[in-house]
C-alpha cells in the first residue's frame, strides 16, 4: 500500500448496482466497481461491452438509469460539479475546438476549471513541452495529426491537477513515438498518486501499465482484481483445482468466451 493510499483510504471510484439503459437496451447492467486511489485501473471488454458508456456515466456526461456512484468519496448525483472539478477526462472523440491553437485550448480549459491566468501561464507551456507540442505555437488544432490531438487532449485533462484521470482508448490511432510518450507520462503520474482509469483494446499496453483490472461483457462485470491475481491462471482442463499461469490476453479471451479459428482449411475457402 502506498503512502497516498494510507492518507486517502476512501476508494477513488465506487459503483453500486449501476445501470444505464438506452430504451430497451441495457448498456451497463448492475455494475459494481471499486477502484483504489493511486491505482492504474484497466477497464476491459470486447467492442460494445459498455466501457465508453460506463466512463460517460462515471464522469457525469450521462446520467445513470439506476444505481449509485461515489467518486473520491462524494456522491456523484449530489456533488456533480465538485467531482468534475477534481477529475480529468480524455474521451474517445476528444472534443477539441479545432480553430484554436494548442496554447489557446489549454488556456480556455484552464479558465473553465477556475484557474488563474498566472497558473495557466505557468502550466500551459510546461504541458506543451512535455507533450512535444511547443515547436509550432501558431499551428491550429485542425492541422494537428491524430496523435498530436490525443496528446493535447491529455494536456487539457491534466492542467487543473486532477485526482483521477479517465482515459477512453488513449492509444488508438497513435504512432509508436507518441504512444511511448503517453505511457511514460502515465506511469510517472501514478507513481505520484494520481488514479488512472483506462479503457484500451491494446492488451499488451494494459498488461504493462495497469495494476488492477476489471473485465465486462454485455454490460456485466465478469472479473475484477489485481493483474497479478488474474494472471495466476485459468483452470487446467480435467483438473479444475490446478491453475495454469496465462497472459492477460489469454485470460481475457477465456473470460469473455472468445473463439479462435481452428485451422487454415476453415478460413475463407473462396479465396482459394
Amino acid at each position: 500500500m502506498t503512502e497516498f493510499e494510507v492518507q486517502n483510504p476512501t476508494p477513488a471510484v465506487e459503483t453500486f448496482d449501476l445501470v444505464r439503459r438506452f430504451g430497451v437496451f441495457t448498456a451497463v447492467d448492475h455494475l459494481n466497481l471499486r477502484v483504489q486511489r493511486g491505482s492504474f485501473f484497466g477497464f476491459l471488454g470486447p467492442n460494445g461491452a459498455g466501457k465508453s458508456t460506463t466512463i460517460k456515466v462515471l464522469t457525469g456526461l450521462l446520467g445513470p438509469s439506476s444505481g449509485k456512484i461515489r467518486v473520491l468519496g462524494r456522491d456523484l448525483a449530489v456533488e456533480t460539479l465538485e467531482v468534475k472539478r477534481r477529475i480529468g477526462v480524455v474521451p474517445e472523440d476528444l472534443n477539441l475546438f479545432e480553430r484554436l491553437t494548442g496554447a489557446e485550448m489549454l488556456a480556455f480549459t484552464g479558465r473553465m476549471y477556475g484557474l488563474q491566468k498566472s497558473e495557466i501561464a505557468e502550466r500551459a507551456p510546461e504541458l506543451l513541452e512535455l507533450m512535444e507540442l511547443e515547436s509550432e505555437p501558431k499551428k491550429l488544432i485542425v492541422e494537428y495529426s491524430h496523435g498530436m490531438k490525443k496528446k493535447l487532449s491529455l494536456a487539457c485533462a491534466l492542467i487543473h491537477r486532477p485526482e483521477i484521470l479517465f482515459l477512453d482508448e488513449p492509444f488508438e490511432g497513435v504512432d509508436a513515438i507518441a504512444s511511448r510518450t503517453l505511457k511514460d507520462l502515465l506511469s510517472r503520474l501514478t507513481e505520484r498518486g494520481l488514479t488512472v482509469f483506462l479503457t484500451s483494446h491494446v492488451l499488451e499496453i494494459v498488461e504493462r501499465l495497469c495494476s488492477d483490472i476489471a473485465i465486462i461483457s454485455q454490460g456485466k462485470l465478469l472479473a475484477a482484481g489485481s493483474l497479478d491475481e488474474l494472471k495466476k491462471g485459468i483452470p487446467v482442463e480435467g483438473d479444475g483445482e490446478r491453475l495454469r499461469p496465462v497472459s492477460l490476453e489469454e485470460y481475457f479471451i477465456h473470460i469473455v468466451g472468445g473463439t479462435r479459428i481452428s485451422g487454415e482449411e476453415e478460413v475463407l475457402q473462396w479465396l482459394g
